[in-house]
């Protein structure tokens, strides 16, 4: 963990503007919010086309050269896809062209990962919310081509996945398998996240309003994924759940109920004394 909580830098195209209260550019924030998203939406504009293109993407924040770096640090994101997708491509081609197509950086991308924590039920629709994390970032893709680096991204993905799943399979992936799968490297510029969490909030007007409060029901529903029971393949010869699936999968559903709670509940104010001058 870094001695100072690192932030990223406020651009134009990253600063959040509405709401801004909500707004964190803390590493830490936004890497814990990307990790934890099961799904990435990443949108680039090809040459040849008048729209932007979003893809949904596995992925997760790490770093190489320093594999013990916490999600303080800064990191780099990777992404797994097909060689021959259009993403790769184009990366691939910012990467050897001569001058460049996309500047000497790769692929401008962005990424975005959302979570809903809960349905927030106010007195008027207007008032109506999500509590939510979410988080983008903007930076630059390249293909991953050193062997060990893709290797060792293609274990990082798997295990966000299911932790510890990839040493429980049959590895290294075999040579059509490297060859059919390409890995990104995300060299990120700039991020940035938005946070809502709490009870509603309504208008002065409408909490004064004793015969909306006694017919109108407000409060917060926690919205959050749980895993279900375990299926084994037709082929499964395994008896039972390994310890590794077990924890994870109790764990995980254990952990998602707790955020949604958590988040629904307003924060407790700390009431300091008063000391006289």
């Amino acid at each position: 963990m870094p001695s100072v909580d690192l932030e990223y830098p406020k651009q134009p195209y990253s600063k959040v503007h509405r709401y801004d209260t909500r707004a964190s550019y803390a590493l830490e924030t936004i890497h814990q919010i990307v990790n934890t998203c099961p799904i990435l939406h990443v949108s680039f504009t090809p040459p040849d086309s008048p729209f932007p293109t979003i893809l949904p993407m596995i992925g997760q924040m790490g770093s190489f050269a320093r594999p013990s770096a916490d999600t303080g640090d800064v990191l780099e994101l990777y992404l797994h896809g097909y060689v021959s997708s259009r993403i790769m491509n184009l990366s691939r081609k910012a990467s050897a062209d001569s001058p460049p197509s996309f500047g000497e950086e790769g692929l401008p991308i962005c990424v975005a990962a959302s979570h809903v924590d809960g349905l927030v039920l106010s007195l008027t629709p207007n008032s109506h919310s999500y509590n939510y994390r979410s988080a983008t970032l903007f930076g630059h893709a390249t293909i991953v081509t050193d062997l060990p680096e893709k290797l060792w991204a293609m274990e990082l993905i798997t295990n966000s996945v299911v932790r510890d799943r990839y040493q429980n399979t049959r590895v290294p992936p075999n040579g059509a398998e490297m060859q059919s799968t390409s890995v990104l490297r995300v060299k990120i510029s700039a991020g940035s996240a938005k946070i809502r969490s709490g009870e509603p909030k309504d208008e002065k007007a409408d909490l004064e309003n004793g015969e909306l409060l006694e017919r109108t029901w407000t409060g917060v529903i926690p919205v959050y994924h749980t895993l279900g029971d375990p299926i084994p393949a037709s082929y499964n010869r395994v008896k039972g759940l390994p310890t590794y699936l077990e924890e994870y999968w109790t764990g995980y559903n254990r952990g998602a109920k707790d955020i949604a709670v958590e988040a629904a509940v307003p924060p407790v104010e700390v009431k300091r004394p008063k000391y006289d001058d």
